[in-house]
């Protein structure tokens, strides 16, 4: 008996909350997200959540710079470019990230990676020796 398992989130499966409406999902978020909700979506998070429902099934991307839009039940499966500051960064939405925000998925800053001295660099320490 090999069962996939089925994600669920707060007791209610993927379809479940799909067919919520975002008051009724808002209540089985946390505090801080549900007075978000509560408060209502920004013109720019009610956009894209159009650009959501439009393109419903299809494989495209939908680039935003929406970085605080929560992810809700009817995101899960689409493809975002959310922009990090420098370039759109891919992300495909996925059940274990509702209520988290867009821009945690998109970080804005690299990692650092220390090589030789660069410009502005002193005479001295341009300096590479070769052994």
């Amino acid at each position: 008996m090999d069962m996939a398992k089925v994600y669920k989130f707060r007791g209610k499966t993927i379809e479940e909350l799909q067919e919520m409406n975002l008051e009724e999902f808002s209540k089985l978020l946390k505090s801080r997200q549900r007075r978000a909700l509560r408060r209502g979506l920004t013109v720019p998070e009610k956009k894209l959540l159009e650009s959501v429902r439009k393109i419903r099934g299809k494989d495209k991307m939908i680039r935003t710079h929406c970085r605080d839009m929560m992810v809700l039940p009817e995101m899960v499966g689409a493809k975002f470019g959310i922009h990090n500051g420098h370039e759109f960064v891919v992300v495909i939405v996925n059940e274990g990230m509702l209520g988290h925000r867009l821009g945690e998925f998109a970080m804005t800053r690299k990692t650092v990676k220390h090589s030789s001295p660069g410009l502005g660099a002193t005479r001295s320490s341009k300096f590479i020796p070769l052994k």
